[in-house]
């Protein structure tokens, strides 16, 4: 189990995604468990994964001596038992008995999981098992830098000297634990991958949520507050102890050093005249308890009620076990908390509260990096900017939280782990600052009414992509509401130095080329500009709206786009987002008329209300509604056809077209050009 402040090499198999939901699942290395299953079935054989083999190479080299890899054998469940089940009795925690893998981080998020059925049904997908339609393949689910990836897998599970190398089921024809491992191992690259690792990225691939550290030897001052909140939220939660030196040896008290528990629960309970705060804890190991206060034989139960003790204590050598706050926090290191909102921060508001999130995925390269000579100064000039308001209210205790999570290339195996952070800046001035050499950093806020700045940053010269999460508190969201709030607001100036990275995209989709074609254009579009929601909702850029933006930035007009005309267009693709986000006022995910004729107005340009009113027929839907990809289309003939006018207007100022006008411009706005044809 690693610490928060000590470094972890990670392999990725991650495929560069949008929005994240399991509607748009993303198959990891291009399985399909339904048509792999289908096939096996209809050809009488079970499934061999030769992406993830019953090799050595899926064990990792270095994770055992050479002659034990020699030893190492691989067995179906169906080889070890008569009767074999993935899920008995329903998935508890306690089914899980860690192996010889030190993957207690895993287990540990895992073992919460279990308790979260709301999160558990997305990994642990319903349609497979031992009985009807067994091929000898399954499949779990992971979030991945913004995406919900489904990994395939088949279930030869590794051995040595007849026992498991890693997690064992506690009922030996139950088999969920051993398999789901699997799949992630085979996500991580190998199983040699899963011995040591941070228990925050693990509550993170199982959720898609937001997880947040709080240092229990520096404890914030109500974390017990933020323990029953937690508890009572439905979060994910787990804790680990510090030595590094000592790792998994289990000193005199019971608790195990350099090692990953899971918080099970946070009470609150009547205790001889006062109160007294608990936390439940489970090991994964599946046995090792606490022997000090609040231990199952310890005396501090007998002066708790008769009701209240059957409730809360199983005295069982499972593993699980009580203690006191103050406990807690002398043999705790780190706790952990997770969920999809950060919910649990808002205990003790009894207003009605809903937390909404606005994600950006961007690049770091060596130019964007703050480089070896660091300077906040240089960050705040040269770094992607991404802005946020926080509304005028009573925001107490906490009202924003900024993830940045970095992710490495799809190529780049064993790449190390960058020091990233982030700058939060406020009229040109620094506000915070937060950095640490972990896949994300996370951190909570109490921010004071204002337009702030998210600057993310890292310490190296190296490039990689980054996904960046702004939560925010709305203090008045109303329940009956059709649309949650957006607190996330562009400024209204365009973004300086947010997008240099357009030069990075146009390489990627070039294919090694010096230009991009209309095809490719449509495909970088779709993939990059449309992973946000709102403007998804429209609908994808069609290949015929792609030729038609391509004809009006093709300056040489041979149907391809240079860097240059691209980084032309890609300024206009991110002005005309913040214009739509911020005129989608219900954030439907369209603009009606007159969001439509104020979105104009915003972008410098003018038209009628004839013209506007054409604009929408054209553009829009039977309901005149226009999504994002039509309205880049729209906006850029309308501002391109505008610059003609402009030109031929004395001294250059803006023109308000006339009617004539209107007619002649109406044939390159309301039909397709030559090149669309």
């Amino acid at each position: 189990m690693f610490t928060p402040d000590s470094a972890l090499t990670l392999e990725q198999g991650w495929q560069t995604g949008a929005t994240g939901s399991l509607q748009k699942l993303k198959k990891f290395n291009n399985q399909d468990f339904n048509h792999l299953r289908s096939l096996c079935l209809s050809q009488g054989v079970l499934f061999e994964d030769a992406t993830f083999p019953a090799h050595v190479s899926s064990i990792g080299p270095n994770l055992l001596p050479e002659d034990k890899l020699r030893r190492i054998q691989w067995k179906r469940p169906t080889e070890l038992q008569r009767n074999p089940y993935l899920i008995m009795d329903g998935v508890s925690r306690f089914d899980i008995m860690q192996g010889e893998i030190g993957d207690c981080w895993l287990l540990a998020a895992v073992g919460s999981l279990t308790l979260q059925k709301q999160f558990l049904e997305n990994v642990l997908p319903k349609d497979q098992g031992f009985q009807d339609g067994y091929a000898g393949i399954f499949h779990f689910r992971f979030w991945q830098y913004g995406d919900w990836v489904d990994v395939v897998i088949d279930d030869r599970l590794p051995f040595l000297n007849g026992r498991y190398l890693s997690v064992q089921p506690r009922t030996s024809n139950e088999f969920w634990p051993s398999l789901l491992e699997k799949a992630y191992a085979k996500l991580r690259g190998s199983y040699q991958n899963l011995h040591g690792g941070y228990l925050s990225d693990a509550l993170v691939d199982l959720t898609g949520g937001v997880q947040m550290e709080f240092s229990l030897k520096n404890p914030p001052p109500d974390l017990e507050e933020i323990l029953k909140a937690a508890d009572k939220s439905q979060c994910l939660m787990g804790c680990s102890t510090s030595g590094s030196l000592k790792r998994n040896i289990e000193v005199r008290n019971g608790i195990v050093q350099g090692h990953a528990y899971t918080v099970t629960g946070a009470v609150k309970i009547h205790y001889k005249n006062g109160w007294k705060h608990i936390i439940r804890i489970w090991n994964p190991w599946g046995h090792g308890e606490w022997k000090g206060p609040w231990c199952d034989d310890s005396p501090q139960w007998d002066h708790v009620e008769p009701k209240c003790r059957e409730a809360l204590l199983r005295n069982k050598d499972d593993g699980e076990f009580w203690m006191s706050c103050e406990n807690f926090q002398e043999q705790f290191s780190w706790l952990y908390v997770c969920n999809s909102t950060p919910t649990f921060l808002d205990f003790g508001d009894q207003h009605c509260t809903k937390w909404s999130v606005d994600s950006h995925i961007n690049l770091w390269s060596p130019v964007l990096a703050t480089g070896r000579n660091y300077s906040p100064a240089g960050a705040v000039s040269t770094n992607p900017q991404y802005f946020f308001k926080v509304p005028d209210y009573d925001s107490k205790p906490y009202n924003v939280v900024i993830s940045l999570m970095q992710k490495h290339a799809e190529d780049m195996h064993n790449a190390k782990t960058l020091k990233i952070g982030f700058l939060i800046t406020m009229e040109n001035s620094k506000v915070l600052e937060q950095f640490s050499r972990t896949r994300d950093v996370t951190k909570y806020f109490t921010l004071s009414p204002g337009t702030y700045a998210v600057v993310p940053a890292t310490t190296e010269d190296q490039e990689f992509e980054f996904l960046l999460r702004i939560f925010m508190k709305n203090q008045d969201y109303n329940e009956n509401s059709n649309f949650p709030p957006n607190p996330v607001l562009p400024m209204d100036v365009p973004r300086q130095n947010q997008d240099r990275s357009y030069k990075a995209l146009f390489l990627r989709y070039t294919k090694q080329g010096s230009t991009i074609d209309a095809s490719q254009l449509q495909q970088l579009l779709n993939d990059v500009i449309l992973q946000d929601e709102m403007t998804s909702l429209g609908g994808r850029f069609s290949f015929d709206s792609c030729r038609g933006i391509l004809a009006l930035m093709d300056l040489n007009s041979n149907g391809h786009l240079t860097l240059q005309e691209f980084g032309r267009l890609w300024r206009s693709l991110t002005k005309y987002m913040d214009i739509f986000n911020k005129e989608d006022r219900n954030h439907s995910g369209f603009l009606d008329v007159s969001e439509l004729k104020s979105a104009i107005q915003t972008a410098g340009l003018a038209a009628n209300e004839q013209l506007l009113c054409l604009l929408a027929l054209r553009y829009g839907d039977a309901a005149r509604r226009i999504g994002f990809s039509d309205f880049v289309c729209c906006m850029l003939r309308l501002e391109t056809m505008t610059n003609a006018f402009q030109n031929l207007a004395e001294g250059g100022s803006q023109v308000l077209m006339t009617a004539m006008e209107v007619r002649m411009l109406l044939p390159s706005l309301l039909y397709r050009s030559e090149w669309d044809q």
